[in-house]
């Protein structure tokens, strides 16, 4: 069983079906995904976008709609409800009453704002909008979790021959977002990863913060702010089990780390989590992985909001739509 097909059978198993938020339904390919979901029992997917939108692109797309919930933004009186109940309470916006009005046009703003009042579970897009739209999008609705600095995106790493502390799978973060990120930063993206990997796997994270120096076998400014971005998770996050830095294989060689670790750690040589001082770095061992050793990269979920977002591959086909909708679901419990 592959991961993928692993992922879906546990969303699939899940007691508590996810609501999945999918605004992108100008796109043939999101009903299509939406209507396996549904039908194979993944989650509840919820379509929200104009209904004239929705009936076009479902017979365009040869989709039946039955079964399926359907969230109407070009109804004014929903939308004024829907704008009302963000704006009402103690909790501050960064957008004014007639700002929301106004952005809740875009079906995408409308489904994030539906999560974070608790209509739904999760929202998934991307393969319409931009990174940057979505990552707008979610930063003003709903927000980054408490201890977070910057949103960021792990990858799962299936690697064929691998043995590692979690078999041939791996977390690989940060893998999109942030090029030179600073020890805070960096400190974000290893607890985000964390959280994620209990979330979707069920492991109990094990961080390696990666560098070419283990435990002072080298210096330089990268080893410094890796220390610090160690330092600041521990103090943040204590009950996140962290340590550095590694070499790679300090990180996840028992044998080896015994060799050059030099001190008792419960994480070395036993990382299931690898943080990378960089994207240079994460994005260079990614391709190597899937050039060099045939191995797959998986995940679009987005790590450090408050509540579950994905932001998808534009060129994403309906299987890997419906694996990534998989994850989101699992991020949900």
């Amino acid at each position: 069983m592959t991961l993928i097909e692993k992922l879906t059978e546990d969303a699939k198993a899940c007691e508590k079906k996810a609501r999945v938020a999918l605004p992108e339904c100008e796109a043939a390919k999101t009903l299509q995904a939406a209507r396996r979901v549904l039908d194979d029992g993944i989650g509840i997917p919820v379509l929200v976008s104009p209904a004239d939108v929705i009936d076009a692109t479902a017979k365009q797309a040869g989709v039946s709609l039955e079964g399926m919930e359907i969230v109407d933004t070009s109804d004014a009186d929903a939308l004024e409800a829907l704008a009302s109940r963000f704006m009402d309470g103690d909790k501050p916006r960064m957008l004014s009453a007639k700002g929301i009005r106004r952005k809740l046009k875009n079906p995408m703003w409308w489904a994030m704002v539906m999560e974070e009042l608790g209509d739904v579970d999760c929202t998934f897009c991307g393969h319409v909008n931009t990174t940057g739209d979505v990552l707008m999008t979610a930063q003003m609705t709903i927000g980054l979790a408490e201890g977070v600095d910057v949103p960021s995106i792990m990858a799962l790493v299936e690697t064929p021959g691998f043995e590692g502390p979690e078999g041939n799978v791996i977390c690989f973060t940060d893998c999109g977002l942030n090029p030179e990120p600073k020890a805070s930063e960096l400190a974000s993206i290893a607890i985000s990863a964390a959280d994620s990997v209990k979330a979707i796997m069920g492991w109990e994270p094990r961080v390696g913060f990666l560098s070419f120096s283990t435990k002072g076998s080298g210096a330089g400014e990268s080893v410094d702010k890796v220390n610090e971005a160690l330092a600041l998770v521990h103090e943040r996050r204590a009950d996140i089990a962290a340590d550095g830095e590694f070499q790679l294989d300090s990180a996840i060689d028992e044998a080896v780390a015994a060799k050059k670790v030099g001190e008792c750690s419960e994480v070395a040589g036993k990382c299931n989590v690898l943080v990378f001082p960089d994207l240079n770095a994460a994005n260079i061992a990614v391709k190597l992985i899937q050039r060099f050793a045939k191995g797959a990269a998986y995940g679009h979920t987005l790590n450090g909001f408050a509540k579950p977002v994905a932001d998808s591959s534009r060129g994403a086909t309906v299987d890997e739509i419906v694996g990534d909708i998989a994850m989101l679901v699992l991020s949900t419990r």
